[in-house]
């Protein structure tokens, strides 16, 4: 006869998959790419060092199977990270070039891995290749083929190589289902980058290209499509969604250069929308409170805050909370820290930091001497701010009023990918390698 105890602890073991231990299972994961508070901020519990270098303070590195800009989750001792690897075998199709693309389609086959290490020692766990493939169209030179970041409930891992298929794999490596979208058609060519987000259960994918632009919501235990919304109006913007709960439902909000929209993750409903932001918005949501913050920045600068209890199109409305329009981003995604809110210009290396509730400047333009360019997203951690240069030099600065430059560290590389940060560690991925920064 079990005891209580005893009870609690098979139930919780049954509940476990195979090859997966209850440790893995932790709240202090980063399973999505803006990490487990959905705004660049790390667990209470982070405690990743702030000085490091080449030969300082690295714990491993592991070399990946081709290229990638994808950020790592990391679910308890795994960390989970996604390349794309050119091949030498040649498509025997002829390569069928979109007139409006400024890239050149390649006409190799790509492997796409799906790569599981432990992050104790940097060793691989396992490895799938979840596609071989010869891309349709090319990408950008500052753009790779891996470029959506993986997310997981803890249970699973949720892969997306848009073009080439949506995956799920148990954590053990087993792929559970795959789901082919279709071709996507980016603005030039430029190629795709879609990351899902969890909505309960339903993965939520935003699909924007040059046209025939939706979101849909797949169950995420079969990949059956649940619902799917057209969205008009819409071209590429390599955005993921922001998932969140309001008034006793789950929302699902998404950056768009028509207009930023905002759906019932349930049943794909549009709830309200808001225009103004620029071209290729590709920054995602973030919330404070009762409303969410979205931004743009490609030829021109767009923040607005919009309450969560809108309804249908409030652009330039007295429903929007405040409006900055100098200074936003390109690329990267804002951070939010406590009540401030943080971003560079473009992909410059130019910072403004905004009180989140009113959006009035705290520091207005601020240079992050050191780094040349951001692609990565700026993460908080244990009372300092991480900025990822392109180039490999990271920017840490205080978190408080003063924010003073405590480091400037650089490795070697090319770091498109947003830095995440679990326990005593530090994750940065460049194109081709993983490394684990611990002191």
């Amino acid at each position: 006869m079990l005891n209580s105890t005893q009870t609690l602890a098979v139930v919780t073991l049954l509940l476990v998959l195979p090859g997966m231990t209850g440790s893995m299972l932790q709240a202090d994961d980063w399973r999505s790419w803006r990490g487990p508070k959905q705004n660049g901020t790390a667990a209470d519990t982070a405690r990743p060092p702030i000085n490091w270098d080449q030969q300082t303070n690295i714990k491993w590195i592991q070399k990946l199977d081709g290229t990638g800009s994808a950020t790592p989750v990391v679910v308890g001792e795994r960390v989970f990270v996604l390349s794309a690897e050119a091949t030498s075998r040649r498509s025997e199709q002829p390569v069928i070039q979109n007139e409006a693309s400024k890239t050149i389609a390649p006409d190799v086959y790509y492997r796409f891995w799906v790569t599981s290490i432990d992050r104790r020692d940097g060793q691989i766990i396992w490895k799938q290749l979840a596609t071989e493939q010869v891309p349709h169209e090319g990408h950008h030179p500052t753009h790779t083929y891996a470029g959506g970041s993986p997310v997981s409930d803890g249970q699973h891992l949720f892969v997306s190589f848009a073009s080439r298929g949506i995956f799920c794999y148990s954590l053990a490596g087993e792929l559970l289902w795959q789901v082919d979208l279709g071709d996507m058609q980016t603005r030039y060519g430029w190629g795709d980058a879609v990351t899902p987000a969890l909505a309960g259960d339903l993965l939520i994918v935003n699909w924007d290209q040059e046209e025939g632009s939706f979101i849909t919501a797949l169950d995420k235990r079969t990949g059956r499509q649940v619902w799917r919304t057209e969205r008009p109006g819409e071209k590429t913007s390599w955005n993921a969604p922001l998932i969140t709960e309001f008034d006793g439902r789950q929302i699902a909000v998404v950056n768009g250069s028509g207009k930023a929209r905002a759906y019932d993750a349930q049943t794909g409903q549009e709830i309200w929308a808001c225009g103004g932001q620029t071209t290729n918005a590709i920054p995602s949501a973030i919330r404070f409170q009762d409303f969410v913050v979205l931004m743009s920045g490609y030829r021109g600068a767009n923040a607005v805050a919009i309450p969560l209890n809108s309804k249908g199109d409030v652009t330039a409305s007295a429903a929007i909370k405040w409006q900055h329009t100098q200074g936003t981003p390109y690329v990267p995604s804002a951070l939010l820290s406590r009540t401030r809110l943080f971003f560079t210009a473009g992909n410059s290396d130019v910072m403004t930091c905004l009180d989140v509730q009113t959006g009035q400047p705290l520091v207005d333009r601020k240079r992050l001497s050191g780094a040349v360019g951001f692609y990565a997203s700026p993460i908080a951690a244990n009372g300092h701010l991480y900025f990822v240069g392109r180039q490999g030099t990271t920017v840490v600065l205080k978190d408080d009023e003063s924010l003073d430059v405590l480091a400037v560290n650089s490795l070697e590389g090319t770091f498109d990918a947003s830095p995440v940060a679990v326990d005593s560690q530090l994750f940065l991925r460049s194109w081709d390698r993983l490394y684990c920064i611990e002191e």
